[in-house]
């Protein structure tokens, strides 16, 4: 079976036809998705800056990144399922997106960002949380930063790019 073949299985779904029939729905999945993503980006810039050096208000960067990742996770999931949605209505079309493809690479990043943050400054904290933090944890902080920021402006491009298949 092709990449094609299963992008169309997608698109002829009951739940895609659904999005698709229903004026409303759409563009509620896509107002909830993008309120997800702010909150998603919004609270890592809150730890990011946090990682630049700027001081939380009485909150060591520990803390903070422990009080905020819950919501975090919780935004970035409803986010999958809203962007995960608004695929399903256009898979095709999506697949095809160069700004659809550089999101979910740039997302990838910023995930791989997460994940050597984690890894390497992350389990240091307790040495660097009451100090300014390592050359590691700001660099973290900055790429972060900078990949979140290029996934809202890719991720805003597609509606201008895709092309319309129902």
């Amino acid at each position: 079976m092709s990449l094609q073949t299963v992008l169309q299985s997608i698109q002829n779904s009951g739940l895609s036809l659904w999005i698709r029939q229903n004026p409303a729905i759409f563009p509620i999945i896509e107002s909830l998705h993008v309120v997800a993503i702010t909150l998603v980006f919004g609270t890592i810039m809150i730890v990011d800056l946090r990682l630049l050096g700027f001081a939380s208000h009485r909150r060591s960067a520990n803390k903070l990144i422990a009080e905020l990742l819950p919501f975090t996770w919780g935004a970035f999931i409803l986010a999958v399922v809203t962007g995960s949605l608004l695929f399903t209505a256009n898979a095709p079309a999506y697949a095809n997106n160069t700004q659809f493809q550089l999101k979910m690479l740039v997302m990838l990043a910023a995930g791989v960002n997460m994940v050597i943050f984690h890894m390497t400054a992350h389990r240091r904290i307790a040495v660097w949380d009451s100090v300014p933090p390592p050359t590691a944890a700001r660099l973290a902080g900055v790429t972060s930063l900078i990949l979140w920021v290029a996934v809202i402006y890719v991720g805003r491009w597609i509606g201008f790019t895709l092309d319309i298949l129902f």
